[in-house]
């Protein structure tokens, strides 16, 4: 992805003028589908801890019928019952996949979380297999991190 620092310092300028997470959320969501055009769907789950879900928060992308996802179901609710983030070369093998558009080929999802505790995750779908490396998946938890830094402030 190019521009992560931008990003960052975007978000960092948001957050000094007072914007709350919500806003920071949809901003992070477009810039990054905008920012890789391997990035077919970009959006924030944020995770309901007493309804053990994650609720879709913001997206661009294709609609989706998953609003709401089981922890520990799909690649999303794995992400968080593991507590590790996802890269998923091909999206044919995950037996509990759950798709929402079937040229889907890979997916990454990035917990949003401070420390041990897991505020959401921000999902990134491709048409193209293995289309995520190590690197993206560096460069978008360090945004993931920022909004991570901006949940846990409105929280405390």
């Amino acid at each position: 992805m190019e521009n992560v620092g931008k990003l960052i310092a975007e978000l960092q300028e948001m957050q000094d003028n007072g914007y709350l997470s919500d806003a920071l959320l949809r901003a992070a969501v477009r810039k990054l589908k905008e920012s890789d055009s391997r990035y077919d769907w970009v959006g924030v789950y944020l995770l309901n801890h007493e309804a053990g879900e994650l609720w879709l928060h913001n997206y661009v992308g294709a609609g989706t019928e998953h609003a709401k996802i089981p922890v520990g179901t799909g690649v999303c609710g794995t992400a968080v019952s593991e507590g590790q983030n996802q890269r998923i070369d091909d999206v044919s093998t995950v037996e509990n996949y759950l798709s929402c558009d079937p040229d889907v080929k890979s997916e990454m999802v990035v917990l949003i979380r401070n420390a041990s505790q897991i505020f959401g995750q921000i999902d990134v779908d491709s048409k193209q297999k293995a289309a995520f490396s190590e690197e993206d998946e560096f460069e978008v938890k360090m945004i993931a991190d920022k909004l991570a830094e901006q949940i846990a402030i409105e929280r405390a």
